[in-house]
């Protein structure tokens, strides 16, 4: 057994890699559908009906390498005697919210998020829709590795189903609409969004047309290897160029599973996940609705959100690097709004994990209910200049084994004098690390990142 904890195939963010190599293959995919049917089973609080099988929703976003995960998937899960719902390509919270409605036992969803089409990903959510915790993507993993469960072999009858749910992406469609107001409507605003050729391509457009905007689309014609490739939120020059060329009022950019986004505003400037939170939790405490007047974030944003809720009588939680970190900090405190530099943002009145539409939708409303374009309502957040390197690596040992990295690191907070700070950390979904350094000189933090990437790359480099 002690060898069986060692082995890991689980990150931050599920399973994640070069699709068609471990673990990303067919065949722990299908260990995998096995481990998972036995344990979502087990754990699932409602009572089964007798004669009843549980069943487990499963989607995708739009990656060649989607149909081969797919399969394999699904034969692991009808082999442990559960059925399996299909739903096809549909954004990452789609998937969340299919499995709520459904009253599926859990939810599991295809996807490399923004990373390139070579990649893929499995990850899984409970039956309520929120993300596994450690402990239970602990219990799969075990029973991948030690072929426990090898031995339940359900036949004839008492195998699974699998059967493909037409009506899902409409169910989705007129979820997210409910997020926004009823008798509110988007006529007279032009909208530029950017679908990344992702598993949005359908969904964001027609939640924008049916709520009576202007929609111009771009990078909606998926072909399995085009996700995120030059578009997207990744890739933000993309929208800056259309929202200029068309003249929209706001631009929309998503990534490949539509989990998060950034925003344009009017005057081409990209508006991040930081901006994003700092808009809605000025309008939600003006309005006495967030929450013990807590906004979470990780120690990834900026420190200019502190100071932004603090002038309106608020304050920021922060957790690690993780929208599953955000959001179980959320959940233990019963907060409403919490969310990532990078585009996740979590809006729990509405939602159990970072919805890229609808959180453009709630600033979308914030627009329209005080008249103000974006530009302007992005200006209550005073940034702090930040300096980011995100730098490949042969090797993740651990930081503090990285002596001269650790000095010069030690070095530049002693010179930032408590007006700044200093964050390095692995990337749990990549080979890279990221370095972050924040301060009220740019051109000085720019050179203190410099030296340390200098140091990194001589110490791990990937080149």
């Amino acid at each position: 057994m002690k060898v069986v904890q060692e082995k890991k195939i689980f990150g931050t963010d599920g399973v994640r890699g070069v699709a068609n190599v471990e673990p990303v293959t067919a065949e722990t995919a299908l260990k995998l559908g096995r481990a998972a049917a036995h344990v979502f089973t087990q754990l699932n609080p409602r009572t089964i009906p007798e004669g009843a099988r549980p069943k487990i929703v499963l989607g995708k976003d739009t990656r060649l390498s989607g149909y081969m995960l797919e399969n394999a998937l699904v034969a692991g899960i009808t082999s442990l005697g559960v059925d399996v719902l299909i739903i096809g390509p549909l954004p990452t919270p789609g998937v969340a919210y299919i499995t709520r409605s459904l009253r599926a036992d859990a939810g599991i969803v295809l996807s490399a998020s923004h990373n390139s089409y070579e990649d893929n990903g499995i990850k899984f959510f409970r039956h309520d829709g929120y993300k596994l915790d450690d402990q239970v993507e602990q219990k799969i993993e075990q029973l991948v590795f030690t072929g426990e469960i090898d031995c339940i072999r359900p036949t004839a009858g008492r195998i699974g189903r699998a059967a493909r749910i037409d009506d899902a992406l409409g169910r989705y469609v007129e979820f997210a609409k409910a997020s926004f107001p009823r008798k509110m409507s988007l006529e007279e605003m032009r909208v530029a969004v950017d679908v990344a050729n992702g598993a949005a391509y359908k969904s964001t457009p027609c939640i924008l047309r049916e709520l009576g905007a202007e929609v111009i689309v771009a990078h909606n014609e998926p072909n399995g290897t085009n996700i995120n490739a030059q578009c997207g939120s990744t890739y933000p020059q993309e929208i800056q160029r259309i929202v200029k060329e068309t003249g929209a009022n706001v631009g929309i950019t998503q990534d490949g599973d539509a989990d998060r986004v950034l925003l344009c505003d009017e005057k081409g400037e990209i508006v991040d996940g930081d901006e994003i939170l700092a808009i809605a939790a000025v309008d939600l405490l003006r309005a006495g609705q967030l929450r013990e007047n807590t906004l979470v974030a990780t120690v990834m944003s900026n420190f200019g959100l502190d100071e932004t809720l603090a002038t309106h009588g608020g304050n920021v939680a922060r957790t690690k690097v993780g929208d599953r970190y955000v959001i179980e900090e959320m959940v233990q405190r019963n907060l409403n709004l919490g969310g990532e530099q990078s585009g996740h943002i979590i809006f729990r009145d509405f939602t159990t994990t970072g919805d890229g539409i609808i959180s453009a939708l709630q600033v979308l409303r914030i627009m329209h209910t005080t008249g103000k374009p974006l530009s302007e309502l992005k200006a209550c957040l005073k940034k702090y200049p930040q300096a980011q390197r995100n730098l490949k690596v042969k090797a993740k040992p651990p930081i503090h084994e990285l002596r001269e990295v650790v000095k010069l690191r030690d070095e530049v907070e002693r010179e930032l004098a408590g007006k700044g700070r200093v964050l390095l950390r692995y990337s749990g979904t990549e080979p890279k690390i990221r370095l972050l350094i924040e301060g009220r000189e740019l051109n000085k933090i720019d050179k203190q990142a410099d030296r340390i990437a200098d140091a990194i790359q001589s110490a791990i480099g990937a080149n």
